[in-house]
């Protein structure tokens, strides 16, 4: 080995274990926010699902992640998750390792449902009829079962995704139609300068009006890294934290 391939070498370990580390304490700290939220709360914090949100951030990323502990992912465009994730399942599977469960949480468009449907496992923003036609055709191709969570738009304004509460029945019995979607509960985003407890608390309610027609559709999807103990006080099963464990978004090419 030459003496500059020696320190490259040294320098990846280096930054490798320097992330690793950074990673490590981020996610110390969320969780303890989350055991601390939790006792506020009378909740037990194995009851709730921790998604690291990756987008932008590398399949190196995502590794040192499941080293240490992480079992949730989520992704919000289909050619990056498509392609981190087959790497990340590559290289776990070739390890002997169980690969994680992929949230994809973002805006869908409907012609690339049917592309997400064959690989991740979990779709949180089904917010109109017609991802739902695209999803179970993609899961019917794919011959897989894909878990669906639907967003619910708490200020009315739907073009940044997300169905009124009052068309929320209508959507989650066309998901429950569907033989290979599986209905898991709700999803939202609390809206920039609203109070996220006024949120969540909504969301809360059509999730216990869902639940009143379909009592397996268990799962709230409420809360990021700057309000997420306002999710766990509302009931959230789902975190979806990206920034507090990560660090700011990469620079993009």
């Amino acid at each position: 080995m030459t003496h500059d391939r020696l320190q490259r070498d040294e320098r990846h370990h280096c930054e490798d274990r320097e992330r690793h580390e950074q990673l490590r304490d981020n996610l110390a700290a969320v969780h303890e926010r989350i055991s601390r939220g939790c006792a506020e709360a009378g909740r037990d914090p194995d009851d709730v699902t921790l998604v690291v949100v990756t987008k932008y951030f590398p399949v190196s990323d995502v590794l040192l992640l499941h080293r240490l502990g992480v079992r949730h992912f989520g992704e919000n465009r289909d050619q990056e998750a498509a392609e981190k994730f087959q790497e990340v399942r590559r290289l776990l599977s070739g390890a002997g390792e169980q690969p994680p469960t992929l949230h994809f949480i973002g805006r869908l468009q409907s012609n690339k449902a049917g592309h997400v449907a064959g690989y991740a496992d979990v779709v949180q923003s089904v917010d109109r009829t017609k991802l739902v036609t695209g999803l179970a055709k993609g899961a019917h191709v794919a011959d897989r079962a894909v878990q669906v969570m639907l967003q619910v738009s708490l200020d009315g304004d739907t073009a940044r995704g997300g169905v009124l509460p009052e068309d929320v029945d209508d959507l989650a019995d066309a998901v429950a139609a569907q033989g290979l979607l599986s209905l898991k509960g709700v999803m939202a985003v609390a809206p920039l300068g609203a109070d996220p407890d006024e949120c969540f608390a909504r969301l809360r309610e059509v999730a216990d009006g869902i639940r009143g027609r379909h009592p397996a559709a268990e799962w709230i999807s409420a809360g990021m890294s700057g309000d997420l103990e306002a999710g766990l006080r509302h009931g959230a099963t789902h975190l979806r934290v990206g920034s507090a464990i990560l660090g700011s978004r990469p620079s993009l090419l």
